[in-house]
């Protein structure tokens, strides 16, 4: 075929999607950019979730032995926590006196049924004061007088995880708290400690402590709601980016395999 055969074929054929783009040294320079660019990004974003992967297997193991070692009293609790270390679910062990007058609610859930976290203050010997949480209720026995025989008066010890105290919201889906309203979204200390009476020279203490499983009483919270459900898809998502970089590193080879085959057929003709 001579090369004003050649033309008219080629017209003919770009004039089925318009004008066909002549494949330049330019055009295929910017593929080839694109194409590395694009499977170094991916081949990043998965190595780097293979290393969040190792990362949450050790935090999880880390909490596994964690909830499983002997409970801690909560002045030396205090002091760890003071010092800039990791308390969340460390078991605690805290002696002291429900102030039930400064009882916070946390909206929550139990097996399916609305109701509220109670989080209590609880003065301890030394003059701190810790919230806790002492459980679940029903919604409509928010009110601590449908439940008075629950409130024990006098001296109580609790054995519990200690919890740190979120300082900022979740994120933005999560509700304001309502301070106003006694009614939390999130557990924000400072926030549930407005308005409480607390003892003259009392230190309110910048964690909290989930209680344990039980219930004192039938009008007694309802314990033992910590869940400890750490989600780990690092390695889907590892096998994601590493599979996307795969497809398009095939589709860069024979994207190649095009551009040989083109100057082969040039140089033939």
């Amino acid at each position: 075929m001579d090369k004003t055969a050649m033309g008219a074929g080629e017209a003919a054929d770009g004039d089925e999607g318009g004008a066909a783009r002549p494949l330049t040294r330019g055009r295929i320079a910017a593929v080839v950019v694109l194409c590395l660019a694009g499977i170094a990004i991916l081949v990043s974003l998965g190595t780097w979730q293979v290393e969040r992967l190792f990362w949450k297997r050790d935090l999880i193991a880390t909490i596994d032995a964690r909830i499983h070692a002997a409970p801690v009293d909560v002045s030396d609790l205090a002091r760890r926590a003071a010092a800039g270390e990791d308390i969340d679910y460390v078991p605690v062990r805290a002696t002291g006196r429900f102030l039930h007058d400064g009882e916070r609610y946390f909206l929550a859930t139990r097996e399916g049924e609305a109701g509220w976290h109670v989080l209590t203050p609880l003065a301890l010997e030394d003059g701190s004061v810790v919230f806790v949480n002492r459980g679940f209720v029903p919604y409509e026995r928010k009110d601590k007088a449908t439940r008075a025989g629950g409130n024990p008066p006098g001296d109580v010890t609790v054995a519990g995880l200690a919890r740190a105290a979120p300082t900022a919201k979740p994120n933005w889906f999560v509700p304001d708290n309502d301070p106003a309203k006694n009614a939390f979204f999130w557990r924000s200390v400072p926030e549930m400690a407005q308005g409480l009476d607390l003892p003259a020279g009392s230190r309110l203490l910048p964690f909290l402590i989930d209680a344990g499983e039980g219930q004192v009483g039938p009008e007694a919270p309802i314990g033992g709601t910590t869940v400890i459900d750490i989600p780990n898809s690092h390695l889907e998502y590892a096998i994601t980016w590493f599979s996307l970089a795969f497809a398009l590193l095939v589709i860069f080879v024979l994207f190649l395999v095009h551009v040989f085959r083109l100057r082969g057929a040039g140089r033939q003709g």
